[in-house]
């Protein structure tokens, strides 16, 4: 043997080697890499900059306002002439005291409409997996977006990414349960509408399953939401509850599947500072067609209708005050999904999106 081929057979292990070693360390650590992407037009959605602020005086005029009570309800101002306002030019969100006065409501979105416009946007998306020799496995994310994105749920335009990258959650699991830590990016238990926590840890014990959620900011004045589910003999409960301003908020619900096409569910939901509110509703399912009807003692309600069929879908929903949604989906193959909607308020987007 040369020693031209004895120098060829030795760099042929060693690559076969470097990668025998390199397979046996991806085993215990995997990044997946995924994308997405999306195209439309909008018009007349929500617009979620800031608009000017709200001043107490602004509640007794006749300007055009939404107002948003503490317990959650919203009205609108009426003229001296008892005309309701159309919200819909201007839009101003305020928040209406218990004393009378008023105030900026800064956690609630402006009712600040946009005009007609494109949306594009993408984005990449790292999640990275592994597992430690005693059995704990962790995760990480990293996301990259940008353009400009659209909230086809609640109709709002959520203007333009910074195409930057972000640090999404960082967890670790086990036998002891999962800790989860996002800064700023949990969300509290009892409502989406307080602060997000920063950190999380979630357990089951017995049949009980259970999750606390922490605010490390001491300012905040919801730092501490919790969640306990129960299910047995085909009924689900739930009971959250958060640190609010003015003491604690509770909701407790319950669902109840009768059989395989209705289901049944009840709720009590105490806000710190107002009134408990009751909510009862049904949803039934047959041949594609879904009814979904929900009815509380603050004389709120809501009928929410459905079609799908294949790649399909059909939805409405309308509540007591006439407000109403309508959204139709449609699958494309290949990962791409056509979704277009239209509302009471003129507001409409249609586009394509598309999952890599």
């Amino acid at each position: 043997m040369n020693n031209s081929t004895r120098n060829l057979k030795m760099k042929k292990l060693l690559i076969a080697t470097t990668a025998l070693v390199a397979t046996a360390g991806m085993a215990s650590a995997d990044i997946t890499i995924t994308g997405h992407a999306a195209a439309g037009i909008y018009s007349g959605l929500d617009d979620k900059k800031p608009t000017a602020a709200v001043t107490a005086a602004d509640a007794t005029s006749s300007k055009d306002l939404t107002v948003v009570e503490t317990d959650g309800s919203i009205h609108h101002y009426a003229d001296a002439s008892g005309v309701q306002l159309n919200t819909h030019s201007t839009g101003e969100t305020i928040i209406a005291g218990t004393d009378g006065t008023a105030a900026v409501d800064a956690a609630a979105a402006s009712r600040n409409y946009s005009g007609d416009g494109i949306y594009s946007n993408a984005g990449v998306d790292f999640t990275m997996t592994g597992a430690t020799d005693n059995g704990i496995s962790f995760s990480a994310s990293v996301n990259i977006d940008a353009g400009t994105e659209v909230d086809t749920g609640d109709f709002e335009l959520d203007g333009a990414d910074g195409g930057t990258a972000g640090l999404g959650s960082v967890s670790m699991a086990g036998t002891f349960g999962t800790l989860t830590f996002d800064n700023g990016g949990i969300e509290n238990l009892y409502s989406d509408g307080l602060t997000n926590a920063d950190v999380s840890y979630a357990t089951t014990i017995g049949a009980v399953s259970l999750t606390v959620a922490h605010d490390t900011d001491a300012d905040t004045k919801s730092s501490n939401s919790v969640s306990a589910g129960y299910t047995a003999s085909g009924m689900a409960f739930t009971l959250t509850a958060s640190e609010a301003t003015g003491g604690t908020s509770t909701k407790l619900a319950v669902a109840y599947a009768l059989n395989d096409t209705v289901s049944l569910s009840g709720k009590t939901d105490q806000a710190a500072g107002a009134e408990s509110v009751q909510t009862i509703g049904a949803t039934t399912t047959l041949n594609g067609v879904s009814v979904s009807v929900e009815s509380a003692n603050n004389s709120t309600w809501d009928v929410d209708l459905g079609y799908t069929a294949g790649g399909f879908a059909l939805t409405y929903g309308v509540d007591e005050t006439d407000a109403w949604t309508a959204t139709a989906t449609a699958a494309l193959g290949g990962g791409a999904t056509f979704a277009a909607g239209v509302n009471d308020e003129d507001s409409m987007y249609a586009g394509v999106s598309f999952a890599f």
